[in-house]
This record gives C-alpha cells, structure tokens and sequence, in this order.
C-alpha cells in the first residue's frame, strides 16, 4: 500500500541565508552556554556573539512579566510593551509557546538582554528589541504550496486509513466540511472511498495547512459524487456537485463534528438500561460529555427542559414538515431560551448522560410532518444551485478533474502491481 499521496505540482521557495556564523545556546536549566552551528533562521541580527536562553511561556504570565524574568526592569518592559501595539497585540501571547532570549556579555561581566522572539506559529514570529530605541517587527519563514493527490478507501476507519495512506489529518477536516451534507462521516463503510485533489502549505518540510481542495469525489457501492469548487464571486457557496447543485443542504448530515454512531435507528432494538425492546426513532452519537451540539438546521426552539429519560432536551421546528429534538444533554447553550431562532451549526447545548443514559451520547430525533423518521437517510433540499453562466466552466472542470484522479489511479495501480510482482521475485 502507498504510504504517501502522489505529488502533482510543487512550488518551491528559497531559504534565505542564515549568518553562517557560530553563536553560544544554553538552556534555562544550564549553568553555562553551549557551543554549537548557528542554524537560527534569520532573525534580523547575527546570532554568533550572542547567548541564546529558550523556554516556554507559562500559564497566566504576560509579556512584561516574561520580561521581568528574563532581566529587564519594569519601566523598560512597559515602554517596549507599549511601542508593540501597531505591530502586535501582546494580550495574544499564549502559554505554552516557545521564545527565545539572546543577551549580550557573559556571566561574569553581567549579561544584557539584547533580543527576545516569541513564536506565535510554525510560520509568524515577532522579534522584539529589548534595548533602546525599542523595536519590534514580525518575519515568517518561508511557505510552499505543493499540489498533491489522495486516493484513500475505507477500511477500519478514515482516520487510520487516511494516516496509512500518508495524508494529513488536516484533510479529515476539510473533507468533513466540504460533504457535511452530503455524507454521514459518523456511518462510513468498508469499501467507500475518498479521492482527492488537493494544495497543501509546507513550512520547512512540515504541514502547517491545506491550502484549498479544487476537487473531491467519495464513491460508494459504485455512486460517484464529486465536489467542485467553483467561486461565483458572490461570497457564498464554492462547492458544487456535476449538476450544478449546491454542496450545501437545509440541514446537516449530522448534528455533532468527528464522533461514532453507537447506535443504529431501529424500531427493535434492546434498551441499554431497562433491557426491554422499545422503538428507538433516532441515532445515538456517542462522544464526550460537553462535545458542542449543533442545530442540523435553521428553526425555532419550541421546548426546552427536562424530558424524562431523555434528560435536558432541546427541539426544534425547522418548518411546517420537519422538526428535531437534541436529548440526555448536559447543558444548553448560555442564554438558549424557547422562541428563539437559530442556525445551521448553531450550538444549542452540549453532549452529557442526563435522564436514562448508559454514558455520554447524543439521541438524536426527527420528525416529518409529526410522524418519526430515520436521521440517517432523511433527504434535504439543496441550497440555491450555481448560476447558468457557470455551468460550461464547471463542466470542463469536472471533466478535467475526473480524468486528472482516473489517470492517477491508474498510475497507483500500476505501479503498485509492479511492487508486487517484484516482490515476488525476490
């Protein structure tokens, strides 16, 4: 099996030039500097005579307190702290991120806090001058955009088969918004299947992002149902299927992101706790207590409370034919009240075990025209579809595509026959 998608185009960028020199690192924990390369990306100002102290900002300190750590006075950390406000907002440092200090002189003359970095990405850094006059100013190391290829099908679950296959968890979630409407990432089966154009951002031969995805298909029990991205320029949908129609339905496939499905809708299915056979007209989504649940629609909340053993539940009437109801939460979403109007992928409340519940999940309930139905095959309307003058250019581009991913696939295939018969013959 290939471990890593094939590359279709990749656009490179040059490294600037470190100094090339040699400079003195220490850790916070070490008495005395170490001598080594100067492999520092270039920050502005050589490194090589400088001693070089790293660490990580902790929980709850700020700027000027960092400062004050690394051996600045308070008035000077407060003017430098001052001076950043154009170029910075120094309230947005977060625990956890890395920084380096570079001082000037050694330890027996005293030592000058001359340079301080704070990483804010892979990417952004912002260099502050620490001595007069104060500066501060933000560089990013250089970014390449490499067009790739996936060709991924299921067969324990997305998220083991798409790392097998080499491909970024980053794409899991891309793939998941583009179909939220369309396929039921809670219910994958064996033998479907993800092929995928994709851009990818590379940060010093690290993934830092996908870039976009110009074209998507997923296949199952041999139904193809591409994604084409195609911007109209108004500021609304970018994807399409090959009829022109809009990715984007009335309602979500699902109410919950990046979950399991531990129970099927059935109208026999054995209750977990009273261990009878009851009608069970909705899915359960297991997933930790507090994950966000999502209104599938735009609605009205009609109730809101204790439902029995349905625990804290929240329902909603989305239009004269379709309402559902959200059950065993652990809390609603702050100030939800009846009445109020709500959107797509609004949080109405969160995921708990309240009422008659075996562990944290979601049931998950709808009904048509008051009569319950099965979530997972409800049928929704799509969105406005794309505009007729764009349907010749979206033509050609599912054309193009599709013969692009048939063509790879084929390639793969070849290939990875000639793998075997090699080995084989060894």
């Amino acid at each position: 099996m290939y471990k890593r998608p094939f590359i279709i185009l990749a656009v490179t960028a040059m490294l600037l030039p470190s100094c090339g020199l040699f400079h003195k690192k220490q850790k916070e924990s070490e008495a005395e500097p170490v001598v080594r390369k100067d492999t520092v990306y270039p920050l502005g100002f050589c490194t090589d005579s400088l001693y070089k102290v790293e660490g990580t900002l902790k929980n709850g300190e700020i700027f000027t307190t960092l400062l004050g750590r690394l051996g600045m006075d308070k008035a000077s950390a407060y003017t430098l702290a001052t001076s950043c406000d154009s170029v910075f907002d120094v309230r947005k440092m977060r625990a956890g991120n890395s920084w380096q200090a570079y001082y000037e002189g050694d330890s027996l003359s005293g030592r000058t806090l001359r340079y301080l970095v704070y990483e804010q990405s892979r990417v952004d850094r912002t260099v502050f001058g620490c001595t007069p006059p104060y500066t501060v100013r933000t560089i990013s190391k250089p970014v390449e955009t490499v067009r790739e290829y996936a060709d991924v099908t299921i067969n324990s679950s997305l998220w083991n088969d798409m790392l097998a296959a080499g491909v970024s968890p980053l794409m899991i979630v891309e793939l998941a918004d583009i179909y939220a409407w369309t396929v039921d990432f809670f219910g994958l089966r064996k033998g479907d299947r993800f092929r995928v154009v994709y851009d990818r951002k590379l940060c010093e031969g690290e993934v830092i992002g996908i870039e976009s995805v110009p074209y998507a298909k997923f296949s199952r029990d041999g139904k193809d149902l591409p994604a084409i991205m195609l911007d109209q320029g108004d500021g609304g949908n970018r994807y399409w299927n090959e009829k022109g129609e809009s990715m984007k339905k009335a309602f979500l496939k699902a109410p919950l992101k990046f979950t399991r499905i531990s129970s099927g809708f059935s109208y026999h299915r054995k209750h977990p706790v009273h261990g009878t056979v009851r009608a069970h007209t909705g899915v359960d989504y297991a997933a930790p207590t507090g994950t966000p649940v999502m209104a599938i629609g735009d609605g009205s909340v009609i109730s809101k409370g204790w439902g029995g053993g349905g625990g804290n539940t929240v329902k909603i009437r989305h239009n004269s034919v379709y309402t559902t109801a959200y059950l065993h939460l652990s809390k609603y979403a702050a100030g939800l009240k009846v009445g109020d109007r709500v959107r797509q992928g609004q949080v109405i409340g969160y995921v708990g075990m309240t009422g008659t519940a075996t562990g944290p999940h979601l049931d998950f309930r709808v009904w048509k025209n008051g009569t319950p139905i099965n979530p997972l095959t409800m049928e929704s309307p799509s969105a406005e579809p794309i505009r007729k003058e764009f349907l010749p250019q979206l033509d050609s581009l599912n054309n193009a595509y599709s013969a692009l991913l048939d063509s790879l696939g084929a390639k793969k295939t070849a290939v990875k026959s000639e793998g075997n018969l090699e080995t084989e013959g060894n």
